[in-house]
């Protein structure tokens, strides 16, 4: 059998090897220009599904990550205030102290009153412009009480002064990890409101006020005042403790989901990551096919029967 060999044949046989030529040398250019293996889900299609489950935990990790960014700073704030509050409870009890110990009262009041803005400025303190210890009441100040003598204006109900309701903010920290970072600021201060009450009921009573020499009836008073005191910085600084517990636990979270999100891009990477140097000979072959299927292309015009008989 012989085989006929053509001239339309030839060149549609070298035209196509160079069409085929250009195209890998075109795939190859992409690779080398991108550093990936595809440029779509098409590409990949052997491991499209995978892909696709892949990129979708990515998202879900980077939500994650991102909401964690907030709540660590929301917790941050709620740091700083809470520990406000507690040192104010600190100071009321060391003012006191030092009242006994000097056996006069002449700025007693003052101090007490300073911490007492202190410390309602620690509960009614803003995150993103809400109230952060108002539970659901966001827009509304938890704490109304301003001066010692609020305490006391009848009908004096420690409870209603506090504006907040019940509800406790949570936040999903990954996929199985809750916990509630909302705090009250009826937790945080009613202790401390009800010993400021007695303090200034005692003031305006009959063994007050606070001024000049500590007589023996206000030194009594402000003895048995320690302990109290001591119990109301303990009751905060444990909720500062708590506070500080969930930063903990949001931080290893935090770097858990760090390092999920980069085992996934590393997963990733072996899928859609090109291997350059092997993504550059396979260009520098490329490149020598259109070179080599050109020439053979340009050889086989000048040997056509056409131009022999011309």
């Amino acid at each position: 059998m012989v085989t006929r060999v053509t001239t339309p044949g030839n060149y549609s046989a070298v035209l196509s090897n160079l069409l085929a030529a250009q195209k890998r040398q075109m795939d190859a250019g992409n690779q080398v220009a991108t550093q990936k293996n595809g440029q779509n889900l098409k590409d990949y299609a052997k491991s499209s599904e995978m892909l696709t489950a892949m990129r979708t935990v990515q998202t879900r990790l980077g939500v994650f990550q991102d909401q964690g960014a907030m709540i660590a700073d929301k917790l941050t704030t709620q740091d700083a205030s809470l520990r406000r509050v507690a040192d104010s409870a600190q100071a009321v009890r060391e003012a006191m102290a030092e009242a006994i110990a000097s056996g006069r009262v002449d700025t007693l009041i003052e101090d007490v009153q300073a911490q007492m803005n202190t410390a309602v400025e620690g509960m009614n303190a803003r995150y993103g412009g809400k109230y952060l210890f108002a539970g659901g009441q966001v827009d509304t100040r938890p704490v109304t009480a301003t001066a010692l003598s609020d305490l006391t204006a009848p009908p004096a109900i420690i409870a209603n002064f506090f504006q907040n309701d019940n509800f406790k903010v949570q936040a999903k920290l990954d996929e199985s990890t809750k916990v509630t970072t909302g705090v009250l600021a009826s937790d945080i201060g009613s202790d401390m409101l009800t010993a400021l009450q007695a303090f200034q009921t005692f003031n305006e009573g009959p063994n007050g006020p606070f001024t000049g020499a500590m007589t023996d009836a206000q030194k009594t008073f402000l003895e048995s005042q320690l302990a109290t005191w001591d119990s109301v910085r303990e009751d905060v600084t444990l909720i500062v403790a708590h506070n500080g517990t969930i930063q903990k636990r949001l931080e290893t979270i935090t770097s858990d989901l760090e390092a999920r999100q980069n085992s996934l891009a590393g997963m990733l990477g072996d899928i859609t990551d090109a291997d350059m140097a092997q993504a550059a000979a396979n260009l520098q072959q490329a490149q020598l096919s259109v070179q080599s299927a050109a020439y053979v292309f340009q050889a086989l015009q000048s040997s056509s029967l056409l131009n022999i008989l011309k």
